[in-house]
């Protein structure tokens, strides 16, 4: 069987299917991330609050606990397709309620209505993982999980800068509804895509949908090596986390007005990690991930002192725009080779619990140090921040020496 071209890769069926995975992946996600703290800092609320509000993304740490059902049970359209309908419909009821709610006097129903928003979302994202491993080839990995961060990203688009600029011309309650509206592409991909075929039965029992998948990892890997890289798995994406977790309240504390926001710092971003992404994925055929994941986790953490850089320039709207674009770039990089490095490590006989595993794992930083960042930007100012983050992003680099060294580099379809 002939590797197919990267031109094959790029506009096959799968590549179009992976566009619409990374949509309907990422609108929920920056709805919680970008839209929410934006609208909670308009609304008055303080950057200690907001930076807690990071909590509230625990569903995608933890969701490998509930990740078996999915690979255990079948609904009625399917056992990818099912679930994700179940989810993508749920999201698409409870993202409009924000709207009815006020920042300041409703704070607690926010938080709990937005855990409910993270729980379906990152359900959606365990089917969404599970199915794309399971339909691309090993040669589509690269460019596929590629498209797949490309789309991932654009979808941060709507909540990150047309909804922004709605807000400042309508009120919330429209803007979460027109939203939420984004999630019906990702609906009609449900409904219109085929179940993947499975070369290997599924899991008979709950036991062994559990159970099974981390016997696999361990007994391929090794202890040793098997705890190598869910360490790098945390740290590799640590500080570029961090540094982007509170990116709209520290537009807004420069100066920078949401119209300003929507139309360049999320626009500026927007081709240049379209660009990094599919660069990343048509490098990596060349490269091989263990390469693509140095080169370009290089250029990813060295981004990150553009913020430093803009919290002392203050309001500049040119270096604004380069700031953003280049840490997009270095984000479009790093992100397609972490996730094709993910979709390479996992067993495709146990994709929805293995790669909950291990994105959940990367969800650890977003989560519980993101938390924390409200009180360290209050306490060190936005630029020691920013190069604390810098700091945070040396371990992962470092433990690529045991987890994909440069001259061990294995190129994808291998």
């Amino acid at each position: 069987m002939t590797t197919p071209t990267i031109r094959q890769v790029l506009f096959s069926k799968h590549s179009l299917i992976c566009i619409f995975t990374g949509f309907s992946s990422g609108l929920p996600l920056y709805i919680l991330i970008s839209l929410l703290p934006a609208w909670l800092r308009s609304g008055g609320v303080d950057l200690k609050a907001i930076g807690l509000f990071a909590l509230i993304q625990l569903p995608f740490t933890w969701k490998f606990l509930w990740s078996p059902l999915f690979d255990r049970y079948t609904p009625p359209l399917g056992r990818r397709r099912g679930w994700l309908l179940i989810s993508q419909l749920a999201l698409l009821l409870t993202i409009p309620v924000f709207g009815l709610l006020n920042p300041v006097v409703d704070l607690w129903t926010i938080a709990y209505l937005a855990m409910v928003v993270a729980f379906f979302s990152a359900s959606q994202d365990i089917v969404l993982d599970a199915y794309r491993r399971e339909l691309l080839l090993d040669a589509e990995l690269g460019l596929g999980n590629a498209i797949h961060v490309n789309a991932y990203k654009i979808a941060g688009l709507v909540p990150g800068s047309l909804s922004l600029i709605l807000a400042d011309r309508m009120p919330w309650q429209s803007v979460f509804t027109i939203t939420a509206l984004f999630m019906l592409p990702g609906l009609i991909m449900t409904l219109w895509v085929k179940e993947p075929i499975l070369k290997q039965a599924a899991p008979k029992t709950l036991r062994a949908a559990v159970v099974e998948p981390f016997q696999e990892f361990m007994q391929r890997n090794g202890l040793q090596s098997a705890l190598l890289i869910l360490a790098f798995i945390f740290f590799y994406k640590l500080g570029d986390s961090m540094a982007t977790a509170l990116a709209t309240p520290f537009y807004l504390d420069m100066g920078f007005s949401k119209t300003e926001i929507g139309l360049i710092a999320k626009n500026a971003g927007l081709w240049p990690s379209v660009a990094g992404g599919l660069l990343g994925g048509i490098w990596m055929v060349k490269l091989g991930i263990n390469r693509a994941l140095w080169l370009f986790g290089l250029v990813q953490m060295l981004a990150i002192l553009g913020f430093a850089w803009l919290a002392v320039v203050g309001h500049s709207l040119p270096w604004l725009a380069l700031v953003i674009g280049v840490e997009a770039l270095g984000v479009g990089l790093g992100t397609a080779a972490f996730v094709a490095f993910i979709a390479h490590t996992t067993h495709p006989l146990y994709t929805a619990t293995q790669f909950a595993l291990f994105t959940s794992l990367a969800a650890v930083p977003r989560t519980f140090a993101n938390a924390a960042t409200g009180y360290l930007v209050d306490s060190m100012g936005w630029m020691m921040f920013f190069l604390l983050c810098f700091a945070l992003a040396v371990p992962g680099m470092v433990l690529l020496l045991k987890v994909a060294p440069w001259r061990g580099s294995v190129a994808l379809g291998k």
